[in-house]
């Protein structure tokens, strides 16, 4: 995997707060930095999944769907 170094701040006041952090997920920053990542990224996903639950809740009004019904609608949206 291709690397690249970059630098940024942390705030004097975060430093014990990320040195615990680093030690906990990751042994070194590096790790940590890149752990962080993939969870945040998968919380930003799960976010998402959620809000489309929740519009799709909206756009049926309560109503229920069965799987017959899904499936008719996967195959014609297939077809077209």
């Amino acid at each position: 995997m291709a690397t690249k170094p970059i630098g940024f701040t942390v705030d004097i006041g975060d430093l014990q707060a990320l040195d615990e952090l680093v030690a906990q997920f990751g042994g070194d920053r590096d790790a940590f930095l890149h752990e962080a990542i993939r969870r945040m990224r998968h919380d930003l996903f799960a976010e998402r999944m959620c809000d489309l639950q929740e519009d799709i809740r909206s756009d049926l009004r309560g109503r229920v769907v069965d799987r017959d019904e899904v499936a008719e609608v996967l195959r014609l949206a297939d077809d077209a």
